[in-house]
């Protein structure tokens, strides 16, 4: 049994009035606060529902955090919903926020919200996508290269029939592309490749991609798959090409893997539910068989995994997903869905949980 890890610091429990919380991202603002924005849903927990984006702050690391407030809400942009947020900061110093706006049951695309005075106000948003279409890139998902370009990996499912509401309108065996910017998010352009791939035994394609930067300048990006594993690709021209997605070592159900690389050691941090929905397993509906959640550490860009810890046990009854990583001086921060017995749901209860970096690193501060 792996050793369980870290401090709860905030358990959102879902409400009739909000009931899911979750799919956000940290940015460290230059008054060394933490900001952590996420997906507030009203009324129902169903992806189409009402969802408005909320921020919180720590002013202790992560110790303690602020009460939530709206900083964006749909009906300001005629749209269904916001949700899956990713932060990351500009090259000017503005605060980048990156959120799929729903606009109906065919169009949900991710838009880039800027910031010039630290998320006290926003631009107007500007699609990273041009085209509509059913794009869905996770929370925490966009990366900045060594080079300054800016990379979004998203899923398409395609539209099976205008006619049709919900997810039984689209076809969700998904083709991943990749969007590149090279002049800070001013301007988009799609990749000159994407990932798809045809298995008999599939009927999710390629789904939720991440995108991880190795030492050698080259791209790992990896896919859910509903094959018990996650699957991989790698580009070594800084994202316009891919190579044929191929499974990866990381068995997992149909859940997404998330992954990043700490400044100082280097290391990269990789978590993810490991055991696949395997044809006997008994599947709960508030766990999706996303349970346990772990964590391992890699200084080799992910040749070897060691330090396996756990942050949620499959014991504790929950189900864990859509992680969002923020490395602080001495600490990992995790948010994440942790859905109960009690909650009903996967998709329902926000937790962040604080993991000091020598708990789960014994050689820190070893920085060969």
């Amino acid at each position: 049994m792996l050793t369980k890890h870290g401090r709860l610091v905030l358990d959102l429990a879902p409400s009739p009035e909000n009931p899911r919380n979750g799919e956000g991202a940290f940015l460290e603002l230059a008054d060394g606060r933490i900001m952590f924005v996420y997906s507030s849903f009203r009324a129902s927990f169903a992806d189409d529902a009402e969802s408005h984006l909320v921020a919180r702050y720590s002013s202790d690391r992560g110790e303690t955090w602020s009460e939530g407030y709206v900083i964006a809400s749909p009906g300001e942009y005629n749209a269904m919903n916001l949700m899956s947020v990713s932060l990351l900061r500009m090259q000017n110093r503005d605060v980048g926020l990156f959120a799929i706006l729903r606009m109906d049951h065919h169009d949900a695309r991710l838009f880039l919200f800027r910031s010039s005075d630290e998320g006290k106000t926003w631009s107007e948003p500007r699609p990273i996508v041009p085209g509509a279409g059913y794009y869905v890139t996770n929370n925490d998902r966009v990366v900045r290269l060594s080079t300054g370009r800016i990379v979004v990996p998203t899923a398409l499912a395609r539209s099976r029939d205008e006619a049709k509401h919900g997810l039984q309108a689209l076809d969700v065996r998904c083709t991943v592309f990749v969007f590149l910017s090279d002049d800070d998010g001013q301007t988009w352009r799609e990749a000159r490749s994407s990932c798809a791939f045809s298995n008999p035994h599939s009927r999710s394609g390629l789904q939720e991609p991440g995108i991880v930067e190795l030492s050698n300048g080259s791209l790992w990006m990896y896919f859910r798959t509903d094959l018990g594993r996650q699957y991989e690709s790698f580009s070594v021209d800084g994202g316009e090409s891919w190579a044929p997605a191929a499974p990866s070592r990381f068995t997992s159900p149909q859940s997404p893997l998330s992954m990043k690389r700490e400044a100082r050691s280097r290391a990269l941090l990789a978590i993810w539910n490991p055991i696949p929905n395997y044809e006997t397993r008994t599947i709960e509906r508030h766990s999706w068989g996303r349970t346990p959640l772990v964590g391992a550490l890699s200084k080799d860009d992910g040749a070897t995994w060691t330090s396996h810890f756990a942050v949620e046990r499959e014991e504790d009854g929950g189900g864990y997903c859509y992680t969002a990583i923020h490395f602080t001086a001495d600490s990992v921060l995790l948010a994440y869905y942790a859905g109960r017995a009690e909650d009903g749901i996967c998709n329902s209860r926000l937790r962040i949980t604080k993991v000091p970096l020598t708990a789960i690193d014994q050689t820190r501060g070893d920085t060969r």
